[in-house]
């Protein structure tokens, strides 16, 4: 089979256009193609009025050899990579040795316990918030009466953060095994749309989200593994040897059980901050890892589509615009989009009382009518929260607590108009030609009362440049609602080439909140290549 790719084709091409493409580019006839598949779609947007679509395909012909040694001199014809998954070690039938496990079960979690499940070895997985269902209906009580569950919400229970979040399924990760297929091979299984696996930006958003985790869990359990929903791991029992090497041995949860446990992987979010500060209680290395600060920034939708594709906007094919940016600031730092959801809307993140903390969240059809974006300010631990393996979690607290006291105490969110920021004053009154999406609400305010100098300064310098690049980006009735503080870890739990922890043998570290991924398919690859590891000294004889 070949893989061929950049092959482009006009936005309104015909049925039987990409096989007459795939033929002329291999140089053979229609009856010397047996079959093709297609392996990814994107668009190439740059000439607006003459938008194209990307086609990567992997075809079956006739004489492979042949076609190989005359296309020789096409970069974009090759032989197509095997995708396959396959498991490094399995356990026998009747394994009975310890049973891994899992902490959290967000998409890293989950996936590392889908793989440990499947290699025989049933895992128990812990998560402190609750089922899906349940935490969906707690999260909505902070967006619809101002009520938060502190350990069920955006960011506890399970499916994790993303759960609630545009469901983006694509990283710029090195990928060699392409574990990221197998990611979304699973998901499509537990009940993803099949287009996840050929969109060249694929997501699922919220709602689907939600069956597809639920589908997943129940195969685990099939297998063997066992969930323990609303319960939190407490304490960490580490048992020290002679040479002051030290090895995990328990966990103490928040039932008042004792759980023996010596593989453990610890897949919690970028939220746990009462778990990395009993890990560093107990001698865990961990240490403070840059991360960004900001705001969600809300344009209507149809702006930015318009911006993008021109005559083109509104085309099914193209969907809602997405965008990206960046700017290097006068200040030393970089200003960028992040997380960017187009038909969407802001939502209140926050997991602790007294504070806000903005994310953004989008459906399948993204049919909202605005569009948003993390607009953020890098930051990182030398400049900015000297102080130790843990200042970032202070310097977040910080921010997000003001933001509290912005938006009235009540979490209602404060808001900003870019016109007004731009220009140094506060924002009051009436919002403009664009109402933000936030709930429970926005109250219009200065954004300088919730966020660092040097990043209100960063980010009056970026909006102009990015209106220059985005037609109507910095309009004056453009919303920014503050504050955006989880846009990563702030600090990272340090693994070694096994994947274990450097200094606590048996305590695998993961995904996003130990600072290795950034977003469902890089956290949920990166829980495959836990699992594989803790398997491998499991089953691996001594």
């Amino acid at each position: 089979m070949l893989r061929l790719t950049e092959l482009k084709l006009p936005i309104d091409h015909g049925p039987d256009d990409l096989e007459a493409a795939i033929c002329a580019r291999l140089q053979i006839a229609r009856s010397a193609l047996v079959r093709f598949a297609l392996a990814k779609r994107g668009n190439d947007a740059r000439r607006k009025s003459n938008i194209q679509l990307v086609y990567a395909v992997d075809a079956t012909v006739q004489d492979e050899a042949a076609v190989l040694a005359h296309c020789a001199g096409d970069k974009d014809v090759r032989p197509s990579p095997d995708t396959g998954y396959r498991f490094p070690v399995v356990a026998p039938v009747d394994w009975q040795g310890p049973r891994p496990v899992v902490i959290g079960a967000g998409p890293c979690g989950l996936m590392a316990a889908l793989i440990l499940a499947q290699m025989g070895l049933k895992p128990i997985v812990i998560e402190r918030g609750k089922a899906v269902r349940e935490r969906t209906r707690g999260t909505w009580g902070l967006w619809r009466r101002a009520v938060l569950h502190a350990e069920s919400n955006v960011q506890f229970g399970e499916g994790g953060a993303g759960t609630f979040s545009d469901g983006k399924l694509y990283s710029r990760i090195k990928d060699p095994r392409h574990l990221g297929r197998k990611v979304l091979v699973e998901f499509v299984k537990a009940g993803a749309p099949d287009d996840i696996l050929w969109e060249a930006h694929p997501h699922i958003g919220t709602f689907r989200l939600v069956t597809m985790v639920m589908s997943i869990r129940a195969t685990i359990e099939a297998l063997g593994g066992e969930y323990r929903f609303e319960t939190r791991v407490e304490d960490f029992e580490i048992a020290r040897d002679s040479h002051g090497g030290q090895a995990l041995t328990a966990l103490h949860l928040s039932d008042g059980t004792r759980l023996a446990a010596d593989h453990v992987i610890m897949a919690v979010g970028h939220s746990a901050r009462d778990t990395f500060q009993v890990l560093h209680d107990r001698g865990v290395h961990v240490e403070a890892k840059p991360f960004a600060i900001g705001v969600r920034i809300e344009h209507p939708q149809s702006w930015i589509d318009t911006a993008r594709y021109g005559p083109f906007a509104g085309n099914k094919l193209l969907g809602p615009a997405a965008y990206a940016t960046s700017h290097a600031c006068r200040t030393g730092r970089t200003v960028y989009s992040f997380c960017m959801c187009p038909g969407g809307k802001v939502v209140a993140a926050t997991s602790e009382e007294g504070r806000v903390v903005t994310n953004g969240m989008s459906q399948h059809s993204r049919a909202e009518f605005n569009a948003n974006s993390g607009l953020v300010v890098d930051i990182d631990p030398a400049r900015d929260y000297p102080g130790g393996p843990l200042a970032g979690i202070a310097f977040q607290r910080k921010w997000e607590s003001l933001a509290f006291i912005a938006g009235g105490s009540d979490y209602h969110a404060p808001g900003q108009k870019v016109g007004d920021l731009v220009a140094g004053r506060a924002s009051s009154g009436a919002f403009g030609s664009v109402v933000p999406s936030y709930q429970p609400g926005v109250r219009l305010t200065d954004l300088g009362q919730c966020l660092p100098d040097y990043a209100i300064a960063s980010i009056r310098e970026a909006l102009p440049v990015f209106g220059r690049q985005i037609p109507g980006y910095d309009h004056p009735d453009v919303i920014m609602t503050g504050v955006e503080t989880r846009t990563s870890s702030p600090v990272r739990i340090r693994r070694g080439a096994d994947l274990q922890s450097v200094n606590t043998a048996g305590l695998y570290p993961a995904g996003e909140g130990a600072g290795y991924a950034g977003g469902i398919l890089s956290a949920a690859v990166d829980g495959i290549r836990v699992a594989e590891a803790l398997a491998l000294r499991l089953l691996t004889p001594a």
